[in-house]
């Protein structure tokens, strides 16, 4: 009887995980009109629990979804040592998903330039995208999607404030960096935590991410770790975080190129984003862009207890 009762729960719990990342995939792919018909998308497959959600969301969207466009997932062996290059063929042919892996040895030359010691992502991420990008061309790709989550977005957010001096972070719609293609990110709106979670469940076959070696000192880590440490202290701080990106007021930054301060006169019409220094704050009881809506914590349960032993959603 307890027995049934948690499958129901847990499968409860599944399924409204399920929904709830195609429910988010379908709302940001709208909101920045990131897939149209005819597209053919190439989809960067790492190996990764982000990128196999991506394709698997992606091609349930594209059985039902009323547009009609291409998915094809590329996934770049850059022959770093350890390396399961068999397992992602084996998968795809198994989903019967067309696919292209292209072979190219950036590992080597990451390890020639860069000294013993020091953080390799930066090199490795341009020579990457330089393979990707002429590969997209090859294929006629008109869209290159991305496995980055919102998470990404907020910890390079807070990378260029605090390392950079900039207010940027991850944008959900590009042109790439050769002006000759769009790039999308469809998993905007997505928590890394469902995502792990998503992964799990389904069992996909992940490859480790640390086959280039331990790089403990990367300031990524460093933020997502203080991100972490505030989710866990402030429940809703990242949701609120995030609805601000959404959420920019120009003439309350200090951008001159951005904003035409010089050029404010007084105009006579009242305001609400006027000044309100001398007011005193009002701010809501609960976090902005918090949705308790979206708890999965039976489903958590379930994960971290490892009652997820395989099968698939």
């Amino acid at each position: 009887m307890i027995t049934d009762t948690f499958s129901r729960k847990f499968e409860y719990s599944t399924n409204k995980l399920r929904k709830r990342l195609r429910r988010l995939v379908g709302t940001a792919i709208a909101d920045f009109n990131m897939i149209e018909s005819g597209d053919r998308i190439m989809v960067c497959l790492s190996g990764g629990k982000d990128s196999y959600a991506l394709l698997d969301i992606l091609r349930n969207l594209q059985a039902h979804a009323p547009l009609d466009f291409e998915l094809i997932a590329v996934n770049l062996d850059q022959k770093q040592p350890g390396f399961p290059e068999h397992v992602l063929p084996g998968y795809l042919s198994e989903i019967n998903m067309p696919f292209r892996i292209v072979e190219q040895d950036t590992y080597s030359v990451v390890k020639r330039v860069i000294a013993e010691g020091k953080t390799t992502c930066s090199l490795c991420s341009r020579l990457r995208r330089g393979v990707l990008y002429r590969v997209a061309t090859e294929l006629g790709a008109t869209k290159i999607a991305l496995g980055h989550h919102r998470d990404d977005i907020l910890e390079t957010f807070f990378l260029n404030m605090f390392y950079g001096g900039k207010l940027k972070a991850m944008p959900p719609k590009l042109v790439s960096d050769d002006g000759c293609h769009v790039v999308i990110r469809p998993l905007a709106y997505c928590k890394e935590k469902d995502l792990a979670a998503y992964a799990q469940l389904v069992q996909f076959p992940i490859i480790p991410c640390n086959l280039c070696g331990s790089q403990t000192n990367l300031q990524r880590q460093v933020i997502k770790e203080m991100m972490q440490q505030w989710n866990k202290k402030y429940p809703g701080r990242l949701e609120t975080m995030f609805t601000a990106l959404q959420n920019i007021q120009l003439s309350h930054l200090v951008d001159t190129s951005r904003y035409d301060f010089v050029g404010i006169k007084p105009h006579g019409i009242a305001t609400e984003e006027g000044d309100k220094a001398f007011d005193e704050e009002s701010l809501p009881a609960s976090p902005v862009g918090m949705n308790h809506d979206d708890d999965a914590s039976e489903l958590d349960e379930a994960c971290n207890t490892g009652a997820v032993q395989g099968g698939t959603i």
